[in-house]
């Protein structure tokens, strides 16, 4: 069983967002997958996604300072043409990274009790974003 979905998620301001609840929400054919893998991938290069802590809100304000903490905002950078926000965003969403690989088993992500996944916004104003989630699997879940 293959499926795939494109959605669209509001813009959101800088920052690190749970997205778990929408990422499972557009995908209901994971339900009938036993075992597989899904793959999102955010279709941007100014956010990135990863996967972390669900409980705690103050663990994303502590992504956020890391974050710009490890790409100040503030270096000699060539590329500025899209303001000054948009080059460090672009080094964050390549550390980040563009896609997650979850693990399907029993028709949900097989994801540890704290883990959730995060979108992670890294321009002031990013706007709209897209993401592509394709799953894949043996289905058999309730038969």
């Amino acid at each position: 069983m293959w499926v795939q979905k494109r959605i669209t998620l509001p813009a959101k301001r800088r920052g690190f967002h749970l997205i778990t609840h929408d990422v499972l929400a557009a995908i209901p054919e994971l339900s009938q997958i036993r075992v597989g893998m899904m793959q999102v991938f955010i279709r941007h290069t100014s956010a990135s996604l990863t996967i972390n802590e669900n409980a705690d809100p103050d663990v994303r304000v502590d992504f956020e300072t890391a974050v710009n903490h490890m790409v100040p905002e503030d270096l000699p950078y060539v590329h500025t043409l899209e303001g000054p926000d948009d080059m460090p965003a672009h080094v964050k969403a390549s550390m980040m990274g563009a896609s997650l690989i979850l693990p399907i088993r029993d028709g949900r992500p097989d994801l540890g009790t704290w883990q959730g996944i995060y979108l992670c916004e890294h321009r002031d104003r990013g706007g709209a974003r897209n993401l592509t989630i394709t799953a894949m699997g043996e289905s058999g879940v309730g038969d």
